[in-house]
């Protein structure tokens, strides 16, 4: 049994004052929603032992603020604004048995709606959270429409 725990980064800032898209950080609504993911994520012993996550301050910060326990962190370029094809190929190479990937929408919100047998979750709100669960041993051997979804929250439900 594999999970993947996939979460769009929370609430951004788009003041302008960051630079860069790239280098766009979280505001202050978006922090408190990362932190009570990490909460959520804990209290549903939700716990990754792999993350996945886009190189991106804004998606970097919510891992931050989750404040899980976890050495086996990668930050990626690849993710970074990555569509489906993108996310599902980085998957199948991931290791472990609990994967949380923390990446951008659209990429995020189509992955949590293509990987799940059925799934009710129509939108995808920043920090919006699928706990999707597949029945293989490896992760190579997922696809669109082989998972099971098993949880799902975003900060707004979580207030």
């Amino acid at each position: 049994m594999k999970r993947l725990i996939l979460m769009r980064h929370a609430e951004s800032d788009w003041s302008g004052s960051s630079g860069t898209d790239h280098s766009r950080v979280l505001n202050a609504r978006g922090r408190l929603g990362a932190e009570r993911l990490g909460q959520w994520m804990k209290e549903h012993d939700y716990l990754p032992d792999r993350v996945l996550c886009s190189d991106a301050s804004r998606t970097r910060e919510t891992l931050l603020l989750l404040e899980l326990q976890t050495n086996s962190v990668e930050h990626l370029r690849a993710l970074y604004l990555a569509g489906p094809p993108e996310i599902l190929e980085l998957l199948r190479e991931a290791e472990g048995e609990a994967v949380l990937m923390v990446a951008h929408n659209p990429g995020c919100a189509t992955c949590a709606q293509w990987l799940p047998v059925a799934n009710e979750v129509r939108e995808y709100p920043p920090g919006a959270t699928s706990v999707i669960d597949f029945d293989v041993e490896d992760w190579g051997n997922i696809d669109w429409g082989t998972g099971q979804l098993h949880d799902y929250t975003s900060p707004r439900d979580l207030n």
